[in-house]
């Protein structure tokens, strides 16, 4: 199993290129199942989850071939309407498959993704969305199965915000009779790209973005060619990662609109950034302040940014509150971060970070994807020598980290 080796104590300082955004290709990259024919997407990073979608999607019987950061899906041959266990098990966002499937083939059969490290992300707004639409759902067997001679529209309200709920009823909606409207929509950036999408293909949509999404049922969709938004959670651990080393960096192909939320605490921070159409420059104050952090729902402070915000706060001056109010068990980070010399204790959804003058090196062990990115952060910043075990979980979500970092002019290199 791969490790990454850290040597902290280098001041970051040049340019880096953010890829294109997981988050946003994934239900994408699903929604060709929408439209027979060839679709294709450029600017796909290269991630063990666009691995696991794409074999996904050929295990339906579509041909998915990547050249460069291009992939091609061709979906002029879906034979199956199953997901089994042994693929869905390793990406929870394989679930996206659900709604295309029902609207194209009447008929869906999916593995339930099971749990999660950073808390419980249960599926039971996405079933109750499809049956508003008409559809028959049973779980048996660990699967869920669903079938409707015909998807009509609906007024659907969720009760909480979810995104890839949001994404599945949406690409469900399209191609059903009549409109839908959704209600306490998820309005993040990757909800808004597959709207675009969709709507390239020939959906009709209003109102990505906003609460209120309505979509007004078409008879088809076309294939299409599209570019894949930047990752703004990557976009965000790059700005903390030069915060963290009082370095000089500029992120390129990014989109400062994308990460208001966190630009806006790293400035509180005293971090200097100035902006442009597509890029992002940030320089490090010698001095880091104590912020408080709130997660939220987009355009709020993302939960996926919170183990890295953490990791500067665990080196600032004074005391923060950081609270998680997404996911009940994402502070798995902080014993290992505490292993380094952080001063940090937990009440119930929230941390209590003390900065201390610096963090010390040890091995540590990742746990999810954005605590390895954390803890990754932290051996930039940390005296001596971290080894961050079980890096698999960074593959999921990180296009090459380590060279990325490198050419910043960290110490840093991946063992196998």
């Amino acid at each position: 199993m791969d490790k990454i080796i850290v040597e902290g104590g280098r001041s970051l300082k040049g340019q880096v290129r953010i890829s294109g955004a997981k988050n946003a290709a994934l239900p994408i990259l699903v929604s060709s199942l929408l439209a027979e024919g060839s679709n294709t997407y450029s600017n796909v990073p290269h991630l063990q989850d666009i691995e696991s979608i794409k074999s996904l999607l050929c295990n339906l019987g579509a041909r998915a071939e990547a050249h460069g950061d291009t992939v091609h899906v061709d979906t002029g041959r879906i034979l199956s309407c199953e997901a089994p266990y042994d693929l869905v098990r390793k990406m929870r966002a394989s679930i996206l498959v659900l709604g295309p499937m029902l609207a194209c083939l009447q008929k869906a059969v999916v593995s339930l993704p099971g749990g999660c490290a950073i808390g419980a992300r249960p599926i039971n707004l996405h079933l109750k969305g499809l049956a508003q639409l008409g559809a028959d759902i049973h779980l048996e067997h660990g699967y869920v199965r669903a079938e409707a001679k015909k998807l009509t529209g609906a007024d659907i309200y969720f009760d909480t915000v979810t995104v890839t709920g949001t994404e599945n009823l949406m690409m469900a909606a399209v191609l059903a009779e009549g409109t839908t409207v959704l209600r306490n929509a998820a309005r993040e950036p990757e909800v808004i790209a597959l709207a675009e999408v969709l709507s390239k293909m020939g959906a009709d949509i209003q109102g990505a973005g906003t609460a209120v999404i309505t979509i007004n049922g078409v008879t088809s969709l076309k294939p299409v060619s599209v570019r894949i938004i930047p990752d703004r959670i990557e976009t965000g651990t790059f700005m903390i990662a030069a915060a963290l080393t009082h370095g000089d960096v500029t992120l390129v192909d990014c989109n400062p609109e994308h990460v208001r939320a966190s630009i806006h605490k790293l400035r509180r921070a005293g971090v200097k950034i100035t902006t442009a159409e597509n890029t992002i420059h940030v320089h490090g104050n010698d001095e880091i302040f104590s912020v408080d952090v709130e997660t939220q729902p987009y355009p709020g402070f993302p939960t996926d940014m919170q183990a890295q915000f953490m990791v500067l706060m665990c080196v600032a001056n004074g005391t923060s509150m950081i609270s998680e109010t997404i996911f009940e068990n994402r502070f798995i980070h902080v014993s290992e971060l505490e292993r380094m010399g952080a001063d940090i204790k937990i009440s119930g959804h929230t941390a209590i970070v003390k900065g201390v003058p610096a963090l010390s090196a040890a091995p540590v062990m990742a746990t999810d994807l954005r605590a390895s990115a954390s803890l990754i952060l932290a051996g930039l910043v940390a005296e001596g020598q971290t080894q961050v075990n079980r890096v698999y979980h960074l593959d999921r979500g990180y296009e090459t980290i380590e060279k990325k970092f490198s050419q910043l002019g960290a110490a840093i290199k991946r063992i196998k």
